[in-house]
């Protein structure tokens, strides 16, 4: 059955934004411009690397500070290079901010969207990264609220999040209420146990967890129009 929510609420980096892409791009960047040899190897270290360290985050065993500057420690380390790693980590920043390539479908999809429901984007990136991304993106006008775990202090799927996101939001009933991202630890887990529906953004059709109760799972953006109705009044 087809729903109206007042708010939808999306995750930022691959689910919005194209993270796979802006990583690339922005290590390959940094390389560069420190004059370090870069091979195509390096990348799939660094993202082992800095996936480890975000899944530590969010089980608060490490802080956002720590983590942009130990991920270059361990890379610089792995790869056996000498270097800065907080001046890497600042380039890195730096040129991720830079990247505003989207998700196929992401901007035809929230264009549709925001004039029958309200829209958020809520995200664990970094706040420098997602501020500038967001300044330059040509999705900002139809957001009416970015909330980023840095600047309040919490992150997805902690509680805190979400009560200071549902501030942020005027205290909607958590049945008008979804959110939409691709990370089944932060974005699917953290609405579940705070009670909203939950759609699950899978392109990669990963085998759905038999122990996570999904409201809805698409495989492209588009297909979140087919579980949303038009009812109600936008406010």
């Amino acid at each position: 059955m087809k729903k109206h929510y007042r708010w939808l609420l999306f995750d930022a980096d691959g689910t919005l934004f194209d993270y796979a892409r802006a990583e690339t791009t922005s290590l390959r960047n940094t390389f560069r411009l420190l004059s370090l040899p870069f091979e195509e190897k390096h990348l799939d270290v660094y993202q082992r690397i800095n996936h480890d360290l975000w899944q530590a985050f969010e089980r608060n065993e490490v802080t956002q500070d720590a983590l942009r500057v130990r991920r270059f420690e361990m890379l610089l380390e792995s790869l056996q290079l000498s270097g800065s790693p907080d001046q890497m980590s600042t380039i890195y920043v730096e040129q991720l901010g830079l990247c505003t390539h989207l998700i196929e479908g992401a901007y035809e999809l929230l264009q549709t969207l925001h004039t029958k429901s309200r829209l958020a984007i809520v995200t664990n990136g970094l706040e420098s990264v997602q501020r500038s991304r967001f300044a330059r993106s040509t999705i900002r006008h139809f957001i009416s609220e970015l909330i980023i775990s840095e600047e309040i202090g919490a992150a997805k799927p902690q509680a805190a999040f979400f009560d200071i996101t549902f501030s942020r939001l005027g205290h909607p009933p958590r049945e008008d209420v979804l959110i939409i991202g691709d990370s089944l630890s932060s974005d699917i887990k953290g609405g579940l146990d705070y009670g909203i529906d939950t759609c699950w953004f899978n392109p990669m059709r990963a085998p759905r967890p038999d122990d996570l109760p999904i409201t809805y799972e698409i495989r492209h953006l588009r297909e979140l129009l087919d579980v949303l109705s038009w009812g109600g009044q936008v406010v």
